[in-house]
Formats: C-alpha cells, structure tokens, sequence
C-alpha cells in the first residue's frame, strides 16, 4: 500500500494484490477520503475499471496535482489530476516510466526515468513528453538560485564507449550542440550528487589530498552524507575497510577536508545497500550521534561540536524495575542503534523532531559494546547527557503536537490491539486500545501542522487478511490551549559545559505532565547568548592533525608553505596557525584572533605547478575539429608549427581552441614566465581521422630466403596513430607493427598471400596480395608505343583489359608466367617469367630453359611483332625496355592492388587485337606464323 496526503483534508491510498504464483501484481485499487480518513471512495472507475496501477505521485509544491502511473505489465499511461484526486485524464506513453522527479518550484515540470535508461521532461505535467538524454545513470534539476536556466537538468550519462560523465543541458533543448560537460574528464558510475550548494563526482584510484587529514589513496566509495550550513559531511570507504567508513568535514568551500571520525559502522539494508551508522539530531545545530568500530567492538559516540569531540553516552543509573545499574565509563556505556526506516511511516531505531528539540526516542543496549540482542528502548530529554529506559522491546515512536506526547506501538513483527501514550516525556505511559482484534500495523500516517489532530494506522489482521486502516482523532486528549504557566526553559549543555557551538542556548518546551496543545506561535528556542572563545571552539585546520597534548601540528605529509605558493604575485592568502573555527559555532573575542588565519601578502617566485590539458580531458581529438586547451599562465606551442602568446589571462577558463589540418601524434606546450623564472608543461595530442583507403605494396615475384619489403599505403595520410597486423603465408597469427612497412623472409616456393589490416579508431581496412616466391626467375620490363596513354583513363579495370592482351600475345609452352599492368602515366609493364614447377632436370637446366625464352620473347620485342589494336585505327606496339639480371627482383612501389596478375600454362606467342567501347571488353587473337615457329622450334631443341 501506498498513502499520500493531497491537501489538509484529502488522503490517497493505492493497494495492489499480489499473486505469488505468477509472481506479479494482478489488481490494484485506489481509495480517496475527503474528510481525513473516516470514510473513503474506490476510486477504479475514475481511472479506468481493469486499469492495474503502480505508484502514486503527489506535486510537491502543489499538492493538489496527483500523477499515477499504470502497471507497464498491462500498459504505459500516467493518470492526471489537478483536484485532488477527484478526477483523472489519461495519456499514453511511449516508454516505461521508473521513476518521477518533480520540479522543486514549478509545479507543472517533472523529469521521467524510463526502464531502458532514458531521461524524458514534461513542462505540462505528464501530458507531453520529449526526450532529454539517452543512457543517463542520475539525474537532477536545477538548483535554484544557483543555475541561471530553471530548467538545467544535471545529469550522469554515457557515452559511446561505455564510460561516464556529468552532462548538463535544458531539458527541452538537449541536443548534443546543447550539452554541456563541467567537468572535462571521466567520472565513476552512481556517484554524481547535487546537493546543496555542491556538485559531488567520483573519480576511482585518484590520490586526493583534500579529503583528509593523512593522504587517502585508492578509496573504495564516497557517500555525501550533508551539506547543511555550507559544510560537506563526507564519508568514505578506504582501500582498507569493508563495513566501515572514515568520516570528513570539509571548509565553507566544501573544498579541503579533516577527518570527523574513523571507522565508522554500517549497516545493510533490506535491499542491499549499506546505510552509514551516523544521526543527525533534528533540532540543534552540530549535534551528531555515530557507531564506531575499534578493535572489534562497536561503540556508540555523540559530538556537540560537528564531530571536534566525542564521547561515549552515559547509562541510565536504574533500569525500568528501578535497580540500580552498574555501568562505568569508558567500560560500560549505552549503545544505540541509529538506522532510519526504509519504510518511510514507521519511526525507525532513532527518532528526534525539530519542534521538540533535545527529545531523542532510540533502541538500544547497555554494554561494553553494541549489541542486537536484549535490546530495549530509551529516551534523553536533555539532548543526550541523560537516558531512561520506556520499554524493553522494541517500539516505533511517534511525535504527536509538536511533540508535546508521544505514541507508541509494538514493532510490527508482533500484532497488537493497544498504543501507548506519554505527555511527560516517556516517564508514563497511559495504555489506550485502538482495535478490537490485534493488528500488524505497517505504519502511521501523521501530517504534523494540520488543524486535525488525526493519526490513520494501517495494517492487517494476518498476512492473508485485506488492508486495514484505523483513524484516531487525538484531540479530545488535550483540554485546551497552552497558556504560558504551561512553558519551562531549559538549557542546552554538554556535560554541564553550557557553551554549545559558541553559544548559551535556552530553550522554551511544554512542562511534563500538562495536557494542553501547542499554539501557533510556539517558539522553541527562547534565547542564544554567545560565548567566549575557547580552545574546544577551534579544529584543526586541513594539513594539521591534534597531537597527545592537545596542539594542532602539521601532519607529515603537509607542507604548510605549499599554500602560499598557490596564489599570485600581489594577492592576498590566510596564513594558517594550525586551526579553524568549528562551521557555524557563534563564539566572540577571547582567543579568536589568536586562533584565526591570518591574512598575508603572496610572496613574489617563479612560476610553478603549470598544467595543460584539453576541456574533455582526452588525449585524441578527431581531424578538422576544434580542439580546447586549458591552461593557465601561457605561451602555446601546438606542435604543427603554430604557436601563441597571452598575457590577459582573465578569460582563460574559456580555454584556447585550435584546429589541426593533418593527422598525427603532435607535443603542445606550455610556458608560464615572469621575472623570476619560468615553468613548462607537455601534452602529446593524438589526432585522428578515418582511414578511408589501404593499399599493400608487394612485390609480384619473392626469392626464397631472401628478405623482401611489404608496405602498407593508407589515404588520407596519417602520422604515427595507426596500428597495422600483418597475415604472412599460412600464418594464423599476425605481426603488429606501428609502422607502414615491414620485412620479411619467405621460407618456402610457390603462392603466399600477404594480407595487412590497419586499425583507427574503431575502423579497420585491409588489403590483400598474393606473392610468388621462387628460388629464380627472369623479369622483362614492357612499354608501349605513346598512343596508349592517350586513353589511359588509369582505372584498375582498364589495366586488367590491357593484362589480358599482353596475356593473348605472349604465350609460353609450359612454363609459368605473371604479367603486371602499373598504374599511371606513361603505362608500363613488367613481364616475369618463371620456372616450371618440376625441376628434376635440375636448376641449371632450368635457368638455361628460361634463358632462352627470355631470348626469344625479347627478340618478337625488338623486332615489334608484338602489337594489338586499342579500337579501329589505334594499333599499339609492345616493346621490351630493359633485360634484368635475375635472380635480383624489383621490390619497388609500383607493384600496386591496380595491376595485373596471372598464371599461365601457356602454348604459344601471338597478336592480340583490343577493342574498347564505352568499358565493354572484347577481345580478339590473331597468331602469326613467325612468333609461333619460332617458340615451338626452340622448345623442341
């Protein structure tokens, strides 16, 4: 069940019946009261009679607006009502909702998390919705009076790559372009909090020297525990703890930090998450109750100074039979439980209200230590200093009037008929039967402030049983209105010291006993009278930690001189005297000048501690980009031959941008100079584009054992940012190289392939080629007559037509050989001849054999027997330009993916005819008798 408060008079409440063998809600059903609880409306058919709903929303900064969603089991909906829940207007979703966040000040504006990570903003209250950001973590409106836009949403998103960051921007209008990033770099998931007047992230495994008063190196985690009075509660979990934090209180900054407490207890929740053992005492300022574990006992301390000292509570001297109990400090003491309750109508293990400052209601135990076993109930009238046992088991206790009485029930563990009331601070109890049959009560809805003086319980008779719900009208048990003979002071104090945070409080209460109801104008705090200060008004100040005699030194690691050489020349710093005055403690004169920073000029030095990085905190940016430098005191050189100088450095957050026109690794640099010296700093910018081309450089033909060149050419041009793996022969693993070239050996004869992929950024290319790797070969360089270039349109297809009829001319009997076509102008080819596959005649007689077909081929050359005809009237010549002396092969860069490669078991040389018409291929053969007599006769011999 879930209760909500519409207005002074309106309640709403949603029940849902679960059903455990399909392991899901089936029916739900919502109740309206008008007249605070005595009679309530099934309000189904105003919603929709099957509708099966989940959660129920009220508008905090107008309570008469209710948003309900449906089950997404059944439906995505959200319900409207801008009456108090009289009536409903249903709007359909596209996405699931998960949760809602109502806008502190307008009314009408909610955020939307969906159940596939996505932020969604309503400005008409649910009835129109717009996407704001995918994969968000957390989120948050704006702060009001901080943030210039009231609708800046702060968020926790991420990115591409699966990491975090905090990302800012109008809940309307977030488009990339839109976004802003405050913080440059990465941040750690779950750990952005806006509170306050603070923005908190979390970055892992950093060394921090201002969260504490010894370095803390690789914390675990960080709670926010408060941010009251301009001051950060923090709590963090070291490398070194599993169930306990350290507890630190920052400056007015929220910027340097001491350590509060070590060691300080948690405790798990019913869900799984760990709750930090530390209580805020509602009401007065700096009081703080914690849990610290040393050496394997828990114990229980209270400061009165936001954590400056603590010390242990004191026992009751007698229990509830009125036996006196021995328990001596430090041995023995009273320990207290202090989880609040995850369900937010019952009271938890400690209670404590602000309109009844110094009231404290906790369970707990008297011991040694703390302990979960033959716990009782005990209350401190006084803020602390004493305590009396109510009852020896456990009770939820309620705040009635302003704390004028309280109510008491039995945990809900145990049904019970009766509630206990008490109107002198828990020392009588007046039992009153609230129902016939016993009742698990599963909580109390009380709206503190309201004219009725009502209390609703809500429960069930046994876990099969329908909800039940219980109105009790209190106000019959006070006769009348307080008049000023019903008031007492009393005086807030710590151990009889009366200066608590630098003052003399009184305050005003209600005399125990008399049954008369607060007013109106019911002041609680009836005097503040400040003190002298003294030595306990002062902490130690970030770098110094208190040593055995009391004094505040500074702690091995701190160099107090570090501060002064942060500021600037003709600035002013505090000189620290090793300590500060407690947050928010209103102490006057005394030894507060002795105590106080004192305010000194910055000393004139050199630069030093210059820092360069870019806004995002990357070190890659992406080609024809701007690229933001920040930077303090500068003169930047970026590293491709550009270079500037500033001197006004007064907009230097901004950052410097500049854009880089090629690819590669460049070194930017910073110097910071003045009179008295210079200091400098490095960045090395990777700067990337996509590869759009990758072409490998191979030779046709390799020698066996012999080394030979493999280069892989990329386009557009890159510097240094690429990545290569080469696939060599039959090799299942590949060579990784940061260079385009490589060298390598083939070990065996015959076809290898070669294949290289080249890695950027996300994208990878390759190319492949296929090498003929031979113990010798012949290799004659080919050129045609200059009326072939003149249709050369230098295209791969065009080559592989002019490979082919250079393949119809030159035909060997036998033997193998490979033709390449290189690409450009004057067009060129080399022709390979190579030997045949048996050689059992020998090599000798293999190298003679390819001798003298080299001859022969070289002599139809020379005498132009070789020629084709491109289209009508353009006949084009071969010609032999060079004899090569093989075994040697020409490993140079035209040997490229455009050229031509095949292998022949030819039969004879002849004439080719070529024709070409718009790209359509044809080709036709004429074999002269000359080339063919001449070829079969000297294989033959």
């Amino acid at each position: 069940a879930m209760c909500a408060q519409a207005a002074s008079v309106v309640i709403l409440i949603l029940t849902k019946l679960y059903d455990f063998h399909l392991g899901s809600v089936t029916e739900s059903t919502l109740w309206r009261s008008t007249d605070y609880g005595s009679t309530y409306e099934r309000m189904n058919d105003k919603v929709g009679s099957k509708t099966v709903l989940s959660y129920l929303y009220v508008c905090p900064s107008n309570k008469r607006k209710i948003m309900v969603l449906t089950d997404p089991e059944f439906e995505s909906s959200v319900l409207i009502s801008s009456d108090e829940g009289a009536s409903y207007q249903k709007y359909r979703l596209s996405f699931y909702i998960l949760s809602l966040l109502f806008h502190p000040t307008q009314e009408d504006w909610a955020l939307a998390y969906s159940h596939d990570q996505k932020l969604y903003a309503s400005l008409d209250f649910g009835r129109k919705w717009q996407l704001v950001h995918e994969h968000v973590n957390r989120f948050y409106w704006s702060v009001t009076g901080l943030d210039k836009e009231s609708d800046l949403v702060h968020m926790e998103a991420h990115t591409p790559n699966g990491r975090i960051q905090y990302v800012t921007c109008q809940a309307l209008t977030c488009s990339e372009a839109n976004r802003n990033y405050p913080f440059p770099g990465y941040i750690d998931i779950s750990s952005l909090v806006v509170q306050d007047d603070y923005m908190f992230i979390q970055l892992s495994l950093y060394k921090s020297s201002n969260l504490s008063n010894h370095p803390i190196r690789c914390h675990q985690d960080l709670h926010i525990v408060s941010t009251d009075e301009h001051q950060v509660f923090a709590a963090v979990q070291e490398w070194n703890q599993n169930d306990t934090y350290n507890l630190y209180l920052s400056d007015t900054r929220g910027i340097l930090f001491t350590l509060a407490m070590e060691n300080v207890k948690t405790t798990r929740g019913l869900g799984g998450n760990q709750m930090l053992d530390l209580y805020e005492v509602a009401g007065i300022k700096g009081m703080l109750i914690a849990n610290r574990r040393l050496d394997n006992q828990v114990k229980t301390y209270i400061t009165y100074n936001k954590g400056r000292d603590w010390r242990l509570l004191q026992a009751p001297a007698t229990d509830l039979a009125g036996n006196d109990i021995h328990c001596i400090l430090p041995f023995c003491s009273l320990h207290l439980q202090l989880q609040t309750s995850e369900n937010p109508y019952l009271s938890g293990s400690i209670s404590t209200k602000a309109s009844a400052p110094g009231i404290i209601v906790a369970t707990g135990n008297i011991g040694s230590d703390l302990s979960y076993n033959n716990v009782g109930m005990f209350i401190s009238s006084d803020a602390g200093n004493n305590w009396r046992q109510i009852f020896e088991e456990e009770h939820n206790v309620w705040f009635l009037d302003k704390g004028g009485a309280l109510v008491a029930v039995k945990q809900p563990t145990v049904p019970t008929r009766h509630l206990q009331i008490s109107f002198d601070e828990g020392r009588q109890w007046t039992r009153h039967s609230f129902s016939l049959v016993p009742l698990f009560v599963d909580g109390m809805l009380v709206e503190a402030g309201t004219e009725n003086q009502i209390m609703t319980f809500f429960g069930h008779f046994s876990h099969r049983s329908e909800w039940q719900l219980i109105k009790i009208d209190y106000k019959s048990i006070f006769n009348r209105k307080c008049t000023e003979g019903d008031y007492q002071t009393w005086h807030l104090h710590n151990k009889g010291e009366p200066c608590v945070m630098g003052q003399k409080q009184i305050y005003m209460k209600r005399r125990p006993g008399n049954y008369c109801m607060l007013g109106k104008d019911y002041a609680k705090v009836l005097s503040a009278e400040s003190c002298i200060c003294r030595a306990h008004d002062f902490e130690c100040d970030y770098g110094y930690e208190r040593r055995r005699e009391g004094n505040c030194l500074p702690a091995f690691w701190f160099n107090p001189a570090v501060v002064s050489r942060s500021c600037s020349q003709g600035q002013n710093y505090l000189n620290s005297t090793g300590y500060r005055k407690v947050v928010s403690n209103n102490c006057i004169k005394g030894v507060k000048d002795m105590y106080t920073p004192r305010k000194q000029m910055c000393p004139n030095r050199a630069p030093k501690g210059l820092s360069l990085s870019t806004r995002e905190g990357k070190l890659t940016a992406d080609l024809h980009t701007n690229v933001t430098f920040l930077v303090t005191n500068i003169q930047l050189d970026f590293g491709d031959g550009t270079a500037v100088s500033y001197s006004n450095l007064s907009w230097i957050e901004e950052g410097i941008r500049h854009v880089y026109k090629t690819a590669g690794i460049f070194r930017v640099s910073a110097l910071a100079e003045n009179t008295l010296g210079f200091d400098t700093t490095t960045l090395y910018l990777h700067v990337t584009c996509p590869v759009e081309h990758v072409q490998l450089l191979a030779p046709f033909v390799a020698i066996k054992n012999k080394e030979v060149n493999l280069t892989a050419v990329v386009w557009p041009i890159h510097s240094r940012t690429l990545t290569y793996f080469w696939w060599l022969g039959n090799s299942t693993e590949p060579v990784i190289s940061l260079d385009g070239s490589i060298s390598y050996t083939f070990t065996s004869e015959g076809m290898n392939t070669v294949t290289v992929q080249v890695s950027s950024a996300n994208a990878i290319l390759q190319d492949t080629k296929t090498i003929a790797v031979q113990e010798f070969f012949k290799s004659l360089l080919l050129s045609f007559s200059p009326n072939l270039d003149e249709y050369n349109p230098d295209v791969p297809e065009w080559r592989q037509d002019v490979g082919r009829v250079i393949k119809k001319a030159l035909l060997q009997v036998k033997d193998q050989l490979l033709v390449e076509v290189f690409p450009g102008v004057p067009t060129a080819a080399e022709l390979f001849l190579l030997p045949h596959k048996n050689q059992s005649e020998g090599r000798k007689k293999s190298e003679e054999e390819l001798e003298q077909i080299s001859e022969i081929l070289a002599s139809a050359l020379n005498q132009n027997l070789v020629e084709f005809e491109l289209k009508p009237g353009a006949r084009v010549i071969v010609y032999i330009t060079q004899l090569t002396l093989a075994p040697l092969v020409d490993s140079s860069p035209r040997h490229s993916s455009s050229a031509m490669l095949m292998l022949l078991s030819v039969v004879f040389l002849g004439l080719a005819v070529f024709l070409i018409y718009k790209f359509k291929r044809y080709v036709c053969t004429v074999l002269y008798d000359y080339i063919f007599e001449h070829c079969i006769a000297a294989l033959l011999e």
